[in-house]
């Protein structure tokens, strides 16, 4: 081919043009990505972030506290919310801390999601790269649970995992907080401290140098090394199954780094104390006198009203027990679940097992009721309060084995019970309906009640916030194990407006599968404003709303059950079995006490309806009295409202 032509000329033109258009085209290219992987610190950059990942508010006042430490140290934070940030602006940020919480089966809370889900996908979509992140140092505090096992902690080591794959610099491996140590305050004031020494001294701890994008006086220079190795992250905060609460007991819940540490908390003979320090010291502020390492009692409020001769509570009435003798108590201060509507506010341990350190049933009994009547005692010289109501107060009748927690997780529960009933206590123990096996082994009580709290997978797992996975199929075995039981049953229903008041036909359809004597319908009762709950006043039904349920669920069983009691102002219904407990048109639903026991102490196979007992009129459904015992004296408060004028 001759040069001289033009086709020819035109070809070498253009093949030219093409080559100085690629080096200049890769020339622009390098030097974007040199300047990307080397920025100059000379440049403007923002102000460094501080995330808080929270559902309660756990998180965001711990990340609080971290960003008051940082401005009293001069180190220049945002606080951020991730729903109120932009992702796509990720890429410009060069520093960032998270201090995150995991919520339901491992997943990041609501207002967090749409953030994790961006990081997530960007790191799984080769388009992006591993350079994204590549200008951006951060660190990583979880807040989660041990007790969700598998879960523990996901959205922490999500995070963690995701800024690695993007490129960015990992300053120290995540921390893990666990509520189990019950040193909260120490181990985050602790991985505060030691991140406050890394933005000011510029050492990161796997060694390399942190390049100052706070206070610009570090010196700029590249790691050896980013992320932290990753089987050392998998091996990091081995979780137990054992306790605990997620972020619920908000600024005060135990958490702890996952790195190993010397054995503390209570631990003896390598059985951890149920109760630790800081949920004692929650427990006891509220009102609570802890039995050794995990039981506890409580004096409650009808026991003082009847002291005083001002009525006694929904038990009086539909069962005709003295709310003045009666003990509130429990052997295990842990559950399984971590209801929105609990009157704790989640300040007890949860667990899926037994795991801790066991006291013996005999001491439980003997201290329970020596703590109980010291507050009996306390009572004496309170107006209303006779001689003969005190000292019957001193000896308490009935136990109710329902004041927190799971009772039946304590293995030696048998034993306790039949240490109650050897002094002739009556026993009215409830379960949460997440541990059939035992509700199975259960010996002869005076009456069983299962919590029945929702009527579907979806609401159940939305109120009673489960710690097991098989948390339904539990609560079906678990209705299904009362078939089993001789003596007195009952479904409790707790009603949440809002929650779960709208579905009548599913409960009804869960009477087939335990059969119980009663149905005990109850209006949530409002515990005031917690971190832990998002349920208001809005929630709580009126006892007018109460009974058109309990009407409704009577109807839809065609006169197998009927509304047969009611406590005006415990806002409680009593619906019961007609063949069992209406005799020739009058209730039975009150409990000979003395045949019980007696028929507990023969030995010999008995059921519900030999100890069964005539109802009064007065606490019959429809009553004038509404519930309230005519014997006491009706005291109702004043209540003085400010104007708001």
């Amino acid at each position: 081919m001759s040069l001289s032509s033009v086709p020819a000329r035109l070809t070498l033109l253009a093949l030219l043009s093409a080559s100085t258009f690629y080096c200049l085209y890769k020339s622009r290219r390098l030097r974007h990505l040199k300047l990307s992987l080397n920025p100059n610190p000379n440049l403007s950059v923002s102000k460094p972030k501080l995330f808080f990942v929270s559902q309660t508010g756990t998180s965001k006042a711990l990340a609080r506290r971290l960003y008051d430490l940082l401005a009293a140290n001069n180190l220049a934070f945002d606080l951020v919310d991730p729903k109120d940030y932009e992702p796509e602006d990720f890429p410009k940020e060069t520093l960032v801390l998270f201090v995150a919480s995991t919520w339901d089966d491992g997943k990041p809370p609501p207002s967090a999601k749409f953030f994790a889900n961006w990081l997530s996908e960007s790191a799984d979509d080769f388009r992006v790269g591993s350079l994204l992140l590549s200008r951006c140092k951060f660190a990583v505090f979880g807040v989660g649970s041990g007790a969700y096992g598998t879960t523990f902690n996901t959205v922490a080591r999500d995070f963690s995992k995701h800024m690695r794959a993007l490129g960015a610099m990992e300053i120290l491996p995540v921390w893990e907080g666990d509520v189990d140590s019950g040193d909260v305050d120490e181990v985050f004031d602790a991985w505060s401290a030691k991140m406050i020494g890394y933005l000011k001294g510029g050492v990161v701890e796997n060694g390399g140098v942190l390049v100052s994008e706070v206070g610009g006086d570090l010196s700029d220079a590249e790691s050896d090394g980013g992320a932290a190795d990753e089987d050392e992250e998998d091996n990091e905060g081995g979780a137990d199954s054992e306790i605990v609460d997620l972020e619920d007991i908000a600024g005060k819940a135990p958490l702890k780094k996952t790195v190993p540490t010397a054995e503390t908390n209570g631990k003896l003979n390598g059985k951890k104390e149920m109760v630790t320090p800081v949920i004692r010291a929650s427990l006891v502020k509220q009102g609570y006198k802890i039995i050794g390492s995990h039981s506890g009692v409580k004096i409650c409020r009808w026991t003082k009203s009847q002291l005083r001769g001002r009525g006694g509570c929904y038990k009086h009435s539909f069962y005709g027990i003295e709310s003045h003798r009666c003990m509130e108590a429990t052997p295990s201060l842990a559950c399984a679940n971590k209801c929105v509507f609990c009157w704790r506010h989640h300040t007890n341990p949860v667990g899926k097992s037994w795991q801790w350190k066991m006291d013996d049933p005999l001491e439980i009994v003997n201290s329970a009721i020596d703590l109980h009547t010291n507050m009996i005692k306390q009572m004496k010289g309170v107006p209303g309060v006779t001689l003969e109501r005190l000292m019957e107060g001193l000896s308490p009748r009935h136990c109710a084995l329902s004041l927190v927690g799971e009772p039946i997780m304590y293995p030696e529960i048998n034993t306790l019970v039949d240490e109650l009933h050897r002094r002739r206590i009556s026993t009215f123990l409830v379960t949460n309906a997440q541990f059939p096996e035992k509700i199975k082994t259960l010996r002869p009580l005076t009456q069983l009640y299962v919590s029945v709290d929702a009527a579907t997978k979806e609401s159940l797992k939305a109120i009673d916030r489960p710690l097991f996975g098989d948390f339904w199929e539990r609560f079906i075995d678990s209705l299904k194990a009362l078939l089993e039981k001789q003596q007195r049953t009952v479904y409790r229903l707790t009603l949440v407006k809002g929650w779960n008041t709208e579905d009548i036909d599913a409960y009804s359809n869960l009477f087939s599968l335990g059969n119980p004597d009663f149905v005990e319908i109850k209006g949530v009762t409002y515990c005031g404003s917690s971190a832990t709950s998002k349920l208001t006043m809005e929630n709580v039904p009126w006892h007018a709303d109460v009974k058109a349920f309990s009407e409704a669920l009577a109807l839809k069983s065609q006169g197998e059950y009927e509304v047969a009691c009611e406590h005006v102002h415990s806002c409680c219904v009593l619906l019961a079995k007609t063949e069992k407990f209406k005799v020739n048109g009058k209730w039975f639903t009150w409990i000979d006490y003395e045949k019980f026991h007696n028929l507990v102490a023969s030995g010999k196979p008995f059921n519900s309806m030999d100890y069964m007992a005539a109802t009064p009129s007065w606490a019959v459904y429809g009553a004038e009295e509404g519930g309230f015992d005519p014997g006491q004296s009706r005291y109702r408060k004043e209540r003085h409202h400010k104007s708001s004028h």
